[in-house]
C-alpha cells in the first residue's frame, strides 16, 4: 500500500472537550462558534489572502477519536436507529479507512492576533476541541450547491429534533453568548442512538459546563448545570 504524507495545517478550538453531543453534521446548529488556529509553520497571512470574500468554507479534518487499525465495509448510521447496516462509503460514519471528515462552516471573520497569527472565526462546525485540520477550501455556490440532490436514507430517516425545557435559573449559569448554542445542541438529541432509555440522566460537556438532562418522548429537560473541573 502506498503511503501518502499529509500535514496538519490547523486545529479547531470549539466548546466540545469530548465527542458526546457534537452535532451529527455541520450547519445544524448555526449558533455554535469556533476558532481555527493554524500551526506555526502555516501562519503566513498571505495564505489567507482573499478568504474574506467567501461566506462559507470547506474543512477537511481527521476523526482523531475514531482512529482504528481495522475498518469495516458496513456501519450502523445513527439516523437509522443504530441497527441497520449501510456501506461505509454511503454514510458519513467516522469509522472509515482514512478517518477523514468534511464539513462546511460559515466564515464569521478573520482576526490577526499577536500570539496565534491569523485565525478564522467560524460558525456551525461539528468538530471536537483540538481536532486536526488538513485543508481549508472556499465554498463556491455555483459549483457546490445542488438544491435538487437526493439524500439517500437521510431523506426519510427519523427527525431527531427535541423540544428543550431549560429552566431560567439553570440557563442563566451559561454565558449569554453560549446559551442559544447550548439549546441548539440539546435540541438535536445528543444521546447515542443505542442509549435512549426513559428516565436516564445524561451529561453533556459544553463550553466549560456539565449540563445534565433527561428525555421523555420528544421533550428534553435540563435538570442540572455545573462547572466542569479544570
Amino acid at each position: 500500500m502506498e503511503n501518502v504524507n499529509i500535514q496538519i495545517i490547523a486545529r479547531m478550538h470549539s466548546d466540545f472537550p469530548t465527542k458526546f453531543g457534537i452535532p451529527r453534521q455541520s450547519g445544524l446548529v448555526e449558533e455554535l462558534e469556533s476558532t481555527i488556529v493554524f500551526e506555526p509553520e502555516f501562519r503566513n497571512p498571505d495564505a489567507l489572502r482573499g478568504i474574506e470574500g467567501y461566506s462559507h468554507l470547506w474543512i477537511i479534518w481527521q476523526f482523531s477519536q475514531a482512529v482504528r487499525q481495522e475498518w469495516s465495509p458496513t456501519v450502523r448510521p445513527p439516523r437509522l436507529g443504530g441497527n441497520t447496516r449501510m456501506g461505509v462509503f454511503a454514510t458519513r460514519s467516522p469509522f472509515r479507512p482514512n478517518n477523514l471528515g468534511l464539513s462546511c462552516v460559515k466564515l464569521l471573520g478573520v482576526e490577526h492576533t499577536q500570539t496565534e497569527g491569523t485565525v478564522l472565526h467560524v460558525a456551525g462546525a461539528d468538530l471536537m476541541d483540538g481536532t486536526p485540520i488538513f485543508d481549508i477550501k472556499p465554498y463556491v455556490p455555483y459549483s457546490d450547491s445542488f438544491p435538487d440532490a437526493a439524500g439517500g436514507f437521510t431523506d426519510t430517516a427519523d427527525d431527531f429534533i427535541l423540544n428543550v425545557e431549560f429552566p431560567e435559573h439553570l440557563l442563566s449559569k451559561i454565558p449569554p453568548n453560549k446559551q442559544q448554542a447550548a439549546i441548539g445542541v440539546l435540541s438535536h438529541d445528543p444521546r447515542p442512538s443505542y442509549q435512549r432509555k426513559s428516565g436516564r440522566i445524561y451529561g453533556l460537556s459544553f463550553a466549560g459546563f456539565d449540563i445534565r438532562f433527561t428525555v421523555e418522548e420528544k421533550t428534553l429537560t435540563v435538570c442540572e448545570v455545573n462547572d466542569l473541573p479544570l
